[in-house]
């Protein structure tokens, strides 16, 4: 009898196995490989093995029915049992907006295209987080909130239609395309040099909607765009494979969200795409995004933790991030923290990434009022070719009044009257650039620290930058440059109100008979390469040699 009733439980257990899998393809221990924090390791999410086809609910994948009843009801069902996979077949998937539910796994075959409604009756107002904000927005196109063990999945596209809830700012396009944008319908601003879609969006832009009723922003709906997939407050998230294309604002929002995978996705959206993010991470834990594509009108893969006194009150930092192996084309920023990070960001990695044609780099980004720390972030085998900008830049007066910096011999800003150190100021320390290797860059460099919180403890190590013009560092505290090289047609260095600089094992390919500028009261032990610099550094006015403490 005894071995009987353990047959039965043996044969029930196997049941079970096969009832619930893991989605294939579990992480690769790679992925964790050389990370420089404790990392948890977590599996893909546990959805059971059940299918669900959407045209067994009615669905029509003509790109003309709206199926956004059809895949309520077999989420709804497959909810009922367990949970399961909704399998999108080849077609033209017409729909308003889809809730994920846990244990569910949205998958798009090869040839299926999700296109979301363009009419904003679809799209509830809701109270969620944008840009760090709380505040009512459109129901986003794909979304969940409280969910485990959810996916998005196979190889097909998703497209927000982002077209109907963009503006367009006419310095971003030929004269041949914004006269064809014209001619599509839509309206203009008042001084004519934005487009919006309709008469609701221009609407909203032009007015103050926190006297507005629940009422009166719903006439503004339109200006009130939506992430395209918003998940918040979930568990065990793997988005897989898809494309990802034209959200009406950011493409990928998790949201104080844990255990969540990205990887093999396309992500896309029009480089004039306002808003236009990639991928948005904010107060999440436990992250891997690696093997996907970048090519967005905005910041492509971004890290944030919520603005100013929301973000402090919710008090939820991101941490414990992997991001490897992926590729950025037209981007604000190849890899980006901020300038929302006011709950703090601990624990990144990012490593042999590719950034082709990306505004900016490496962007690090705040100002005053926002508060949080940002530190221990890890950088290496980073390869970027024809950065617009600067390859990597830190500003920490983002969105604020910045100094005039046209002359770090004449900086505006009173080096003595500005604001103490509050739970408001930003800081971001302990930041760690290795084997940084750059081509065809505007500019080098740009560290923008605050005078009452400098930027502290950066490393940059076994680089070589080339660019047009050099490197600006304003108001740091401990910048480490080691077996780093600096290839520019303008002064390498410009140093101003900067300390603890050790410059020991920086080089220089250009001739320059004076290639490191130090200026600012506050400038003090600077230690310097004297086959490079020598005694032929630029010491401007006020400053005396007794500040280089060490030329090697």
């Amino acid at each position: 009898m005894r071995n009987k009733v353990l047959g039965i439980i043996s044969i029930f257990l196997l049941n079970l196995s096969f009832a619930f899998a893991q989605i294939d393809n579990q992480v690769e221990e790679e992925i964790y490989e050389g990370v420089n924090f404790p990392m948890k390791h977590w599996d893909t999410p546990n959805i059971k093995n059940q299918d669900f086809l959407i045209t067994d609910f009615g669905g029509l994948g003509d790109g003309i029915f709206k199926n956004t009843v059809a895949f309520k009801q077999a989420i709804s069902q497959a909810t009922e049992v367990g949970g399961g996979k909704i399998i999108v077949p080849r077609g033209i998937w017409l729909t308003g907006p889809i809730e994920l539910k846990s244990g569910i796994n949205l998958h798009l075959e090869a040839g299926a295209v999700l296109l979301f409604s363009r009419d904003f009756d679809d799209y509830p107002l809701i109270e969620t987080s944008y840009e760090g904000l709380n505040s009512a927005r459109s129901t986003s196109p794909i979304f969940a909130n409280n969910a485990e063990n959810i996916a998005i999945t196979g190889s097909g596209v998703i497209d927000g239609n982002g077209q109907a809830w963009r503006p367009v700012k006419k310095s971003k396009m030929t004269d041949h395309q914004w006269r064809d944008l014209i001619k599509s319908g839509g309206v203009l601003s008042e001084n004519k040099s934005v487009w919006y879609p309709s008469k609701s969006a221009l609407k909203g832009s032009e007015s103050d909607l926190s006297s507005f009723s629940l009422e009166e922003l719903k006439e503004v709906k339109a200006f009130l765009r939506p992430v395209m997939v918003s998940l918040v407050n979930c568990k065990n998230i793997l988005l897989d494979g898809p494309t990802f294309q034209n959200s009406p604002a950011w493409n990928i929002h998790p949201l104080m969200s844990e255990n969540i995978i990205i990887r093999n996705l396309n992500i896309r959206n029009p480089w004039y795409a306002q808003n236009g993010d990639g991928l948005d991470i904010e107060s999440c834990k436990n992250v891997l995004v690696y093997n996907n594509t970048f090519d967005v009108g905005d910041d492509a893969i971004c890290v944030k933790s919520g603005k100013d006194k929301d973000g402090r009150d919710r008090g939820i930092p991101t941490q414990n991030v992997i991001i490897k192996n992926n590729t950025v084309y037209h981007g604000h920023g190849g890899f980006v923290i901020g300038s929302e990070m006011s709950g703090g960001v601990k624990n990144v990695h990012i490593s042999d990434c590719n950034f082709i044609g990306t505004d900016t780099g490496l962007r690090f980004k705040s100002t005053r009022g926002r508060g949080g720390v940002v530190e221990d972030i890890y950088i290496s085998n980073i390869n970027m070719t024809g950065i617009a900008t600067d390859a990597i830049r830190f500003n920490l007066y983002y969105g604020g009044k910045a100094p005039d910096l046209s002359d770090l011999t004449n900086i505006k800003e009173d080096e003595d009257d500005y604001p103490e150190v509050s739970i408001e100021t930003p800081a971001f320390k302990n930041i760690y650039m290795d084997n940084i290797q750059v081509i065809e860059a505007e500019s080098a460099g740009y560290f923008m620290g605050l005078p009452e919180m400098n930027l502290e403890n950066i490393k940059l190590e076994n680089s070589k930058i080339q660019a047009k013009k050099g490197m600006r560092i304003i108001n740091a505290d401990g910048i480490t440059f080691n077996s780093a090289k600096l290839i520019t047609e303008e002064i390498p260095i410009k140093i101003h109100n900067v300390k603890n600089v050790d410059f020991s094992e920086l080089f220089f390919e250009s001739d320059f008979e004076k290639p490191i500028q130090i200026s600012g009261s506050k400038t003090a032990k600077i230690e310097l390469n004297f086959n490079e610099a020598g005694k032929s550094f630029d010491l401007q006015e006020g400053l005396q040699e007794s500040q280089i403490i060490k030329i090697n």
